[in-house]
């Protein structure tokens, strides 16, 4: 740069910057704006944002970016936080644009959300900062003597690369006696210099003569470069070449081959010997681009072409050749020829992925933008035409946005369940012949939503189980799928809120929540719950979570698990059952019944009845289905009095179970009438004897009693303190009862309880005990005594509450017969086997009473 540069910096940014004030407004639809080039780094350009009318608080949310090819330099950069487009690097006009004419940097500005593209165009500006320069420092310029005056010489041009007044404007010569200076303008506006002979020369006198010449540009601050002429007069060659023509014009195609000829340069010198020899070579200030692409044969005159020409890169060449003769003297002459290179389609089209925004959701509706594709071929006309498509059998299409600008977008909903990966071939085609094409593949992959809800693999699950089984065991798994994926298809299982005979389902079955097998959490019982179904609910993790039912049916299979129990012949106090048999009886007559119950179903409740021990086995026997009893001939004299029978009752079941019964018999001349065991049934011998039940009654039976007691003692105390404060006597009076019949009252209290005892005839006599002292009022207690001290029973508290109005009958409210009965809950008998006709009356009343026994003390 010239001295001057730093002064006039200061004008030419008013200049550049009024420019740009009136190069911002847009033009055909995009901003155009102009900046000097040379800048710093953060140079203000332009400001974007005001100029787009873009938000400027959310240009970073939305990518706002410029988007430029792979390896391009990025000489501009837009602020995000204030949209202003500043120079991100120094930009030097003469190294962006090679060609003269002006310079345009084409900016491709994208934004997102909604996707936005927008052109603009900013023109370099060039400054004077190149100073003009000469090929060499010193030329040798010779010079016959024989010149005539007016004799031209042409002069070695200088070269600036600055453009427009920036580049050289003119020449001086500095002071001299023997030649003036004369600018001329070519055609392209280019200047040269002319040496014009103003006196004659006389080599005798001065062989040499020294002149300084100035190449002065139009730039401000002006700047100049100069180069030394040194003029040596010869001797006389009085004639130069000449070309036929000043310039040439030749076209060439850009995939010439090298060693093509260009043209055939034609020189003439009237001149004979070495005076009419012409040597051809490029001037000086010819360029190295075409020194690298053209060679000169300097007798032949013929330009040959060396290297590869681009006409992308350059679409005309401009050599400068000189024809100088072999004489002394010599003068060189020059011509130019223009070379103009024709396109020829030998560039694929380039696809270039702008901006792409993937995955796609597969609910995305149709015309969803997926990605923004720019295409160029740097070819020109029909060649650098370009017609983009996608491949097909894809919901995608291509729609053209700005010349050789494509977005891709949906056409149609899409299904990551059918296809969750496309991949989409994006052809680009140009017009030329043989037409050129590039394929590009994205690869777009579909984003899961939940939109698929579980499916179980089975319509309903159907379980059987054992009963008895180990509680936490695993009972079956349920399984169902989602053709989502990741969270979406996360599937945990639960148990839908419901009862079961009254019970949360929750406590009977639970369901691991990850893998779906299901577990029970008690011991089934198939003679209590023999089939129940839940609701098994799959969930998956999604947004809005999606769910589906199914219907487990859990079915109990019975296990031989309840032996059978004996319900009639019913020993009294855990004795043996007894009988009397009259000594007439005559073969098959019908002692007694064997009746028992089998809580198991099907096979495990068939009872078969069998004679295990007898006192003699010829004398009875017993029906293996029925169980009846019967004589099997008549008595002898010898037969025993007294026969020892014991009968066994067998299930079905596998391992079979059994129960055992012993009856004694007594063989009498003449029956009295007295109850049989047969018909009375009492505590079966294993229930009193060892069950467990029996004692949990005992134990509860005391504590209501102790619980009785002491309200007694508390009402009778709170009773005695109520009189005592209304003085109407020192003492309480005991209560009366009125729960039996023809009992009364005593003032002595448990000393004169009244004992009631007239068993009718033949029947089992029973003793009730009035206790109405020291008792709660309105309680009584009774004792029923049989006519053994072994067999007796006790009876619950009864109410002693005088009859209501519309009970005119008070011995319906007690009933001094019922006494307490304590048997094992026997299981509800299955009905898949009845018993024979013969036993269900004697099941009937074993029944009614033991269920009617349990009701009376509950009720009482």
């Amino acid at each position: 740069m010239g001295a001057g540069a730093g002064s006039g910096r200061g004008q030419l940014f008013l200049r550049t910057l009024l420019f740009l004030l009136l190069a911002g407004l847009p033009a055909w639809g995009q901003l155009r704006y102009a900046v000097p080039e040379e800048l710093e780094h953060g140079a203000f350009v332009a400001n974007l944002g005001e100029d787009l009318g873009l938000d400027v608080s959310t240009l970073s949310a939305r990518r706002f970016r410029i988007v430029s090819r792979a390896g391009a330099r990025q000489h501009l950069e837009v602020n995000l936080e204030n949209g202003i487009l500043f120079v991100n690097e120094r930009i030097d006009r003469e190294e962006v644009c090679e060609a003269g004419g002006t310079c345009l940097l084409h900016l491709q500005l994208l934004v997102e959300s909604p996707l936005e593209l927008y052109r603009v165009e900013v023109e370099v500006l060039d400054i004077n900062d190149h100073a003009p320069t000469f090929p060499w420092q010193e030329y040798v310029l010779e010079v016959a003597e024989s010149a005539v005056l007016g004799a031209r010489f042409p002069l070695e041009s200088a070269q600036d690369p600055d453009v427009g007044t920036n580049s050289v404007h003119t020449y001086r010569l500095s002071p001299n006696g023997f030649f003036s200076l004369e600018v001329q303008t070519r055609s392209d506006a280019s200047k040269f210099a002319e040496l014009v002979l103003e006196r004659a020369l006389d080599r005798e006198q001065q062989r040499v003569h020294r002149v300084l010449l100035t190449a002065l540009d139009g730039g401000v601050p002006e700047r100049s470069g100069t180069a030394h002429i040194l003029v040596t007069v010869l001797d006389a060659n009085d004639n130069v070449p000449a070309f036929d023509q000043p310039s040439y014009g030749v076209s060439l195609p850009e995939d010439a081959p090298a060693g093509t000829l260009v043209i055939q340069l034609n020189a003439t010198d009237l001149d004979e010997g070495p005076n009419g020899e012409i040597e051809y070579s490029f001037s000086g200030h010819a360029p190295p681009r075409v020194r690298e692409l053209f060679h000169i044969e300097p007798r032949s005159g013929q330009v040959l072409l060396k290297g590869r020409l681009d006409y992308e890169r350059a679409s005309i060449h401009e050599l400068y050749v000189q024809a100088k003769d072999r004489g002394p003297s010599a003068v060189a002459v020059h011509c130019r020829v223009l070379v103009h290179l024709l396109d020829v389609n030998d560039n694929a089209p380039e696809v270039t992925l702008t901006s792409v925004s993937t995955p796609v959701l597969e609910d995305a509706p149709p015309g969803t933008v997926i990605a923004v594709i720019s295409v160029l071929d740097r070819d020109s006309g029909d060649n650098g035409r370009v017609s983009c498509e996608v491949g097909p059998n894809v919901p995608f299409e291509l729609r053209s946005s700005f010349r050789n600008y494509y977005t891709l977008v949906t056409t149609q909903a899409l299904d990551r369940e059918a296809v969750p990966e496309y991949n989409v071939s994006i052809t680009a085609r140009d017009m030329g012949s043989p037409a050129l094409l590039t394929r590009s593949t994205l690869t777009i992959p579909v984003s899961d939503v939940n939109d698929n809800a579980p499916r179980f693999l089975q319509p309903s699950y159907s379980v059987y189980v054992m009963e008895n089984n180990a509680p936490g065991a695993s009972i079956c798994s349920v399984s169902a799928l989602d053709p989502d994926c990741q969270q979406n298809a996360y599937l945990s299982y639960s148990i839908a809120d419901g009862h079961i005979h009254g019970m949360p389902v929750g406590t009977y079955v639970s369901i691991n929540s990850d893998s779906g097998h299901m577990y029970a959490l008690r011991s089934l019982d198939y003679e209590q719950i023999r089939s129940f179904q839940i609701q098994v609910q799959a969930q998956d993790a999604g947004f809005p979570p999606l769910s589906a039912n199914v219907t487990v049916h859990i079915f109990v299979l019975d296990q031989n698990d309840n032996a059978p129990v004996i319900v009639s012949p019913m020993p009294r106090n855990g004795s043996v059952a007894t009988e009397l048999v009259p000594r007439s009886a005559r073969p098959g007559y019908l002692v007694g019944t064997v009746s028992a119950v089998d809580a198991d179903a099907g096979l495990n409740s068939r009872l078969s009845y069998q004679l295990l021990q007898a006192t003699d086995f010829t004398l009875f026997s017993v029906a293996p289905d029925t169980g009846e009893l019967r004589t099997l001939r008549s008595f002898l004299e010898q037969d025993a009095s007294r026969q020892q029978l014991v009968v066994q009752v067998r299930d079905g079941g596998q391992p079979a179970l059994s129960a055992t019964v012993s009856l004694l018999l007594s063989v009498v001349e003449t029956m009295p009438q007295t109850l049989s065991d047969f018909s009375e049934f009492s505590l079966p011998p294993e229930v009193s004897s060892s069950s467990p039940l029996t004692l949990y009654l005992l134990v509860s039976l005391g504590s209501i009693s102790f619980t009785f007691l002491l309200a007694i003692l508390i009402l009778t105390a709170i009773r005695c303190r109520g009189e005592r404060r209304s003085r109407q006597g020192d003492s309480c009076s005991p209560p009366r009862c009125h729960c039996c019949p023809g009992s009364r009252a005593s003032s002595d209290g448990l000393k004169t309880s009244n004992l009631t005892a007239q068993p009718p005839a033949g029947t089992t006599a029973a003793t009730c005990l009035d206790v109405p002292a020291g008792g709660p009022p309105g309680y009584c207690y009774k004792v029923c005594l049989g006519p053994e001290s072994a067999q007796s029973d006790f009876m619950f508290l009864k109410p002693c509450s005088p009859p209501r109005n519309n009970e005119k009958d008070p011995g319906k409210r007690s009933r001094p017969d019922q006494h307490l009965q304590v048997s094992k809950e026997a299981k509800q008998p299955n009905t898949d086997w009845l018993p024979p006709s013969t036993q269900r009356a004697a099941l009937k009343r074993y029944r009614i009473q033991h269920w009617g026994n349990r009701g009376s003390r509950w009720k009482g």
